[in-house]
């Protein structure tokens, strides 16, 4: 940064600092998203899952506002809407739904 600085002023510098903050907040941003954030973003903790004590399959035909009702304070997603995939992230949490949804149904139900 010193180099930089020295070399072609303060303007360039600033910007790669601000840069770089940015990508800090990022972070910060993501890591808060794999805490377990619920879809309102809302922390969440097991305790405070209520659907735990229903069988998943309890969820399907469902309205996604019923669905979600059910599902607060739980960590769950939507993972397809109409027959459009929408995107999820790989990493398995075997606490987390993920929902199929279709006319504002419920029609799938999987754990991970």
């Amino acid at each position: 940064m010193e180099i930089l600085f020295r070399k072609h002023g303060w303007r360039p510098a600033m910007g790669v600092l601000s840069s770089c903050l940015a990508l800090t907040a990022c972070t910060g941003v993501s890591e808060a998203a794999r805490g377990g954030l619920s879809p309102d973003g809302a922390q969440e903790t097991r305790a405070q899952c209520r659907a735990d004590a229903l069988p998943d399959d309890a969820l399907q035909g469902k309205t996604e506002a019923e669905a979600a009702a059910l599902l607060s304070g739980c960590t769950w997603r939507i993972g397809e809407r109409d027959g459009k995939a929408l995107p999820g992230t790989m990493d398995y949490q075997a606490q987390r739904r993920t929902l199929g949804i279709e006319k504002g149904k419920v029609i799938w139900v999987r754990r991970g």
